[in-house]
């Protein structure tokens, strides 16, 4: 794997001739009022999930810098980056065709901004990071925030 400034392309074929499409996103969090953390958790219609908010790099782009501006588009926050968490991989179809998506993800404190309903994500919920694992839909992104709450 590349550092957090590698730049990239959203799909990048590898030497077997497969591809590898590349995203990134943060597990975006808030003081809460007990003195603990919320989560940011993002259900996106198109796919009827609850997700972390990402998205895919664009051409030239780094993966903090897609991670940082995923995160802007799909929630209206902005953000403070910290630590890296991990990777996520897992496959998905395009065009009939498996393709392995790598999402790279970042702990980021939220520090502005307001949740506005869009295409992409329809609601934002904030909650503690066990129900955030409870609700997440996919298994990956549960293990991302459990690498957060061991931070």
């Amino acid at each position: 794997m590349g550092s957090a400034g590698d730049a990239g392309a959203g799909v990048v074929n590898t030497t077997r001739g497969a591809a590898t499409e590349r995203a990134a996103g943060g597990v975006v969090w808030r003081w809460a009022e007990d003195d603990g953390v919320e989560i940011a958790v993002v259900h996106r219609p198109h796919y009827d999930d609850w997700s972390l908010p990402k998205g895919k790099i664009d051409k030239g782009e780094t993966w903090l810098g897609a991670a940082v501006r995923e995160v802007r588009e799909e929630t209206g926050l902005a953000v403070e980056v910290g630590r890296l968490l991990g990777d996520e991989a897992y496959v998905v179809r395009r065009g009939g065709r498996p393709v392995r998506k790598v999402v790279r993800y970042w702990a980021m404190r939220a520090v502005g901004g307001e949740f506005t309903p869009n295409d992409e994500v329809d609601e934002l919920r904030w909650l503690a990071p066990e129900k955030a694992e409870e609700l997440l839909s996919h298994e990956g992104s549960r293990e991302i925030v459990h690498r957060f709450r061991l931070l």
